[in-house]
């Protein structure tokens, strides 16, 4: 379906959008990770609530330890800001360490590392570190069983009112979050697209949803508003305004940015190499390669055929890591097999060596090739081979991790 273009420019509509939301909800929060688009829906949010009489504004902010320091200053600034009541929270969340197969995840602000943390925890009256302040709260918990965690929490503190979390996303960013916007099978507020039900008693709310990367920066040059001053930095560095990224810096897709930490904050980038196995290498693979672990391509050493390679890497890796790979690529490979008995894929007729490149990356197709592009790329959850993650897994990987941590 193609685009339904407004009569309107996107900063009144956004403005319409949120002047709906403080006018339906009866308690409103914001997500902000003191990125961009956060950013810039913080401070329009923080423009309509003062009109409608709606301050100060609740935000949330989940504070991930590795983070650039000017992404921390840009935080404190909306913290001190008095229209603003901030959550920020400072605790052991269980995250993903795509740069090493030794140590695959990570637990940030872990209070039995402390001498390894990134930075001090935040000194702010915001900053919530107490592992028992939230009642659901656990240690090494996921950010994405946090989030919605959360969301419930503060329903139910306003006694399961109507409750609404703005989001910064955008839908130019990812499939994923223009997917989140287009489909056409959750339940909404009202019937408005920009809304989404995501947990029993809290709507998401997307009011930038359909601005572009310029017109971030366009709104916060003309309105003078405050941002995070990394991105200066960034433009300087040569980064496009569209690669500006903003995350832990150890994840799947973050870790293309490791490099910048040396450039942009060297004297964070230290403490960053030095936070979890495997960081240095990320960094020198990403510049002398250009690839980032097997993002862009792969080639097969001489001698070897695809599946003799996967076998070869299987035995390199420590043996709980390369038992979890194993059980993903034989369940991979006995999905396939029964589907292919069953002549569900036409003109696929077995498990190849290396099959057409394009059907397998559009994982039309299963090889060899393609389970050797999981291992290389340390793609832990096997999303590569059309796996994701579950809660069960989750469980078991914070075992191996507290059991190593005390041995």
């Amino acid at each position: 379906m193609g685009k339904t273009y407004l009569s309107i420019d996107v900063l009144t509509a956004a403005k319409e959008r949120l002047s709906t939301v403080f006018d339906d909800f009866r308690h409103v929060y914001l997500s902000f990770s003191g990125g961009k688009d956060s950013g810039v829906l913080l401070n329009l949010a923080l423009e309509v609530a003062r009109e409608k009489g709606r301050l100060p504004l609740d935000v949330l902010v989940l504070d991930l330890e590795a983070q650039y320091q000017h992404t921390v200053d840009f935080i404190q600034r909306m913290a001190d800001n008095p229209d603003v009541k901030m959550f920020w929270c400072c605790l052991p969340i269980h995250l993903r360490n795509a740069v090493s197969q030794i140590q695959p995840h990570w637990v940030c602000w872990h209070p039995d590392e402390k001498d390894r943390w990134v930075r001090d925890l935040p000194d702010h009256p915001a900053v919530i570190s107490d592992e028992g302040f939230f009642p659901f709260f656990r240690r090494g918990m996921e950010f994405e069983e946090f989030v919605p965690e959360f969301g419930e929490w503060y329903a139910a503190r306003h006694n399961y009112e109507t409750c609404a979390c703005l989001v910064g996303i955008r839908s130019t960013e990812s499939l994923n979050r223009y997917r989140t916007i287009r489909s056409e099978t959750k339940t909404r507020w009202k019937n408005h697209g920009w809304t989404t039900l995501t947990t029993p008693h809290v709507f998401n709310a997307y009011p930038i949803y359909d601005w572009t990367t310029e017109d971030v920066w366009i709104a916060n040059g003309k309105r003078r508003w405050d941002y995070n001053r990394i991105y200066d930095l960034m433009y300087l560095a040569g980064v496009s305004l569209h690669d500006m990224r903003l995350c832990q810096p150890y994840g799947d897709d973050q870790r293309q940015g490791l490099w910048l930490f040396k450039i942009l904050e060297p004297e964070v980038w230290s403490k960053v190499v030095g936070r979890v196995q495997g960081a240095n290498f990320g960094n020198r693979h990403v510049e002398e390669t250009g690839n980032v672990l097997g993002n862009i391509r792969i080639t097969l050493p001489e001698g070897y055929t695809w599946k003799r390679y996967a076998k070869f890497l299987l035995a390199t890796m420590p043996p709980y890591l390369a038992e979890h790979y194993r059980k993903k690529i034989a369940k991979f490979l006995r999905v396939w097999r029964k589907d292919i008995r069953a002549g569900k894929y036409p003109g696929i007729e077995r498990i190849y060596d290396a099959a057409d490149p394009r059907l397998e990356a559009a994982r039309k197709a299963p090889s060899w090739r393609r389970i050797c592009k999981v291992l290389l790329k340390n793609d832990y959850w096997c999303k590569g081979l059309s796996f994701s993650q579950t809660a069960r897994e989750m469980d078991r990987q914070l075992a191996l991790i507290s059991k190593y941590m005390d041995l």
